[in-house]
């Protein structure tokens, strides 16, 4: 048999071709590595956003632009548009500057007898959209103000309603606040802001950001909440909370303003509304409910032991409907706190049962100089807790506080339980 002979140029060709090989299956992986990333962008574009609800600050959508594409600024609708003058698009933005850090324009804007003055024509657009939206359903729902709650003037509320069908999304817009108190006695001023909650599962609550100085706000803040079935719409109410903002100390409550939306129809579109601002907790139990607690002192340890057993008929916290209750207990020497615990919170009840046991050692010898006390709260997330009631155990308390006291001194190593009337905290 002849040799088999393979020439030098043979050797020479092989590399060439499995480069050209190699060149073909790196383009085709590529290619497939991209066409499956833009699969993946268009079905999450597709998808209902993840988030309970879109915060939009001064008319500025801030959720990304797939959701709200044909809208940038802004979130009036075309009957708004229709009632107010038209302005060149290229003095929108000139506009937008010309507002102060409270979102006001400055009055010296405003020509006297203008179409575009904002004192005459917003009233006129609230109370138009208010006639033709609401039904007297549901202003026969809302509430009533006495005479002495009309005498004390606390401001008017607007804000808009809408129902997003395409996203299944219901749309709160705050726009402004006018006519508040005074709530600072030296700047003769406030620094209001406003908490939302949706009830009554109060589930979604929400806040606009706190403007400085100002007894006339432009929040301009939409909310949207997703997943919030049409037909449940009519089962809902809004409670709002205006509030002034306090560095020091607790913020000061200005008034509320509490909407059922049983009666309100959506289906058409937005709705323009304002509400007076009535004060708060008018419609408040006057009693602050009960508390169960259960006091040993052992004089061997030096340590007292506190249970807290229950609360009971603790009122609501507001109109926004039960409280969420959690008792916190601070130990005190000589006017002094020397110690705090708290228990777990109890959702949405007036009766709670903790059964919770803290042991607390006791600096000195004896308790003339120790007092107990029991703040119960109302748990709020994203905010300050409210307290709905308060009890002081000592040897200088009132009623049955000190009687209480009395015995777990009288009787150590005993364990004491009593029922307390809650005070205002």
């Amino acid at each position: 048999m002849a040799p088999i002979t393979t020439s030098r140029e043979e050797f020479d060709e092989i590399p060439t071709v499995v480069g050209i090989f190699s060149a073909f299956g790196l383009v085709f992986t590529v290619s497939l590595f991209a066409w499956i990333c833009c699969q993946r962008k268009s079905s999450k574009s597709n998808k209902t956003p993840p988030y309970k609800f879109v915060h939009v600050l001064k008319g500025v959508d801030i959720y990304p632009e797939n959701l709200n594409s044909k809208k940038k600024f802004g979130a009036d609708d075309k009957n708004e548009v229709k009632n107010k003058p038209t302005v060149p698009k290229n003095s929108l933005h000139l506009d937008l500057e010309k507002r102060d850090l409270n979102g006001n324009f400055p009055k010296t804007n405003l020509k006297p007898g203008s179409p575009s003055d904002l004192e005459n024509a917003t009233p006129k657009l609230f109370l138009e959209g208010e006639k033709e939206a609401v039904s007297p359903d549901s202003l026969k729902s809302s509430t009533s103000l006495s005479s002495e709650e009309k005498q004390e003037k606390l401001g008017t509320l607007f804000f808009s309603l809408e129902y997003n069908f395409e996203k299944k999304a219901f749309v709160v817009n705050i726009k402004e606040a006018r006519g508040l108190p005074a709530m600072d006695e030296q700047s003769m001023t406030s620094d209001p802001y406003i908490k939302m909650t949706i009830l009554p599962e109060k589930k979604h609550k929400v806040k606009t950001r706190v403007l400085r100085k100002t007894l006339d706000p432009a929040f301009d803040e939409t909310f949207t909440f997703y997943g919030i079935p049409y037909t449940q719409i009519q089962e809902l109410a809004l409670h709002f909370t205006i509030l002034s903002f306090d560095r020091f100390s607790r913020d000061d409550v200005i008034g509320e303003v509490l909407i059922p939306l049983s009666g309100i129809e959506l289906s058409e579109g937005k709705m323009l509304m304002n509400r007076e601002i009535i004060k708060r907790n008018v419609r408040k139990s006057s009693g602050r409910g009960e508390l169960l607690i259960s006091l040993c002192y052992q004089s061997t340890t030096n340590t007292l032991t506190v249970v807290v057993l229950k609360a009971r008929h603790l009122p609501k916290s507001d109109v926004s409907g039960l409280s969420d209750p959690y008792v916190k207990v601070n130990l005190y020497h000589a006017k002094k706190r020397i110690s705090k615990k708290k228990t777990h919170v109890k959702k949405c009840t007036p009766n709670a049962v903790f059964n919770e046991l803290f042991v607390f050692d006791i600096p000195c010898e004896g308790l003339e100089d120790i007092s107990v006390e029991f703040l119960v709260l109302d748990s709020e997330r994203g905010s300050r807790n409210e307290v709905i009631g308060q009890l002081v155990l000592g040897a200088a308390a009132e009623g049955t506080g000190g009687e209480h006291w009395k015995e777990i001194c009288d009787y150590p190593r005993r364990q004491i339980a009593k029922w307390h009337v809650l005070c205002d905290g």
